[in-house]
């Protein structure tokens, strides 16, 4: 199959994890808004979770649900600034089989818009798994709006041209139903 679009949506099952020593469900907006927008545009939230950010727990929740054929991808917020405790980047690029070196540069490109020069701090990157496309964003809840609304969601719908990432992922099993 191509990368190119296709013709016809297909409804992809997302996990979504927040990166935080600090957030819980009654105040993790940055992973809402990504649940919201996921869902509004069709597709099926297949986990959410919220992790510490630490290298290993990073690498056991995603390791899962890499290896989780049922899951296609995989957003991530937070954890990837310049300070001692942003550690996604470290904790997940060893897990690629493909780096996406395109996704960190047009979600900055996009951000230079809103935040002018403070998008330079920004380590938003991306790559493919066992299938599974992994995008990595800011903290920020606005950063999670951008993001979705200016680059992934276009990139997981299959019927965006000329291309998309829904070719490369493993669409062999029907949507799941929500599970945390």
């Amino acid at each position: 199959m191509s990368s190119h679009g296709g013709k016809t949506f297909i409804p992809l099952n997302i996990a979504v994890l927040t990166v935080s020593d600090t957030r819980d469900e009654s105040n993790d907006t940055s992973g809402q808004a990504l649940v919201d927008r996921l869902v509004s545009a069709d597709h099926i939230l297949a986990a959410k979770a919220i992790v510490k950010d630490d290298v290993y727990q990073l690498r056991a929740i995603v390791s899962k649900w890499i290896a989780d054929e049922s899951i296609h991808a995989i957003i991530s917020t937070g954890g990837t600034g310049f300070t001692a405790r942003d550690n996604t980047p470290e904790a997940l690029m060893p897990l690629f089989d493909k780096a996406v070196e395109g996704f960190g540069e047009i979600f900055r490109h996009v951000s230079l818009h809103e935040i002018g020069t403070s998008t330079i701090q920004s380590r938003a990157f991306g790559g493919i798994a066992n299938s599974t496309v992994i995008l990595c964003v800011p903290g920020s809840t606005n950063a999670c709006k951008t993001a979705w609304d200016k680059v992934i969601k276009e990139q997981l719908d299959a019927s965006h041209r000329p291309c998309n990432f829904v070719p490369h992922l493993n669409i062999k099993t029907k949507p799941c139903e929500s599970r945390n």
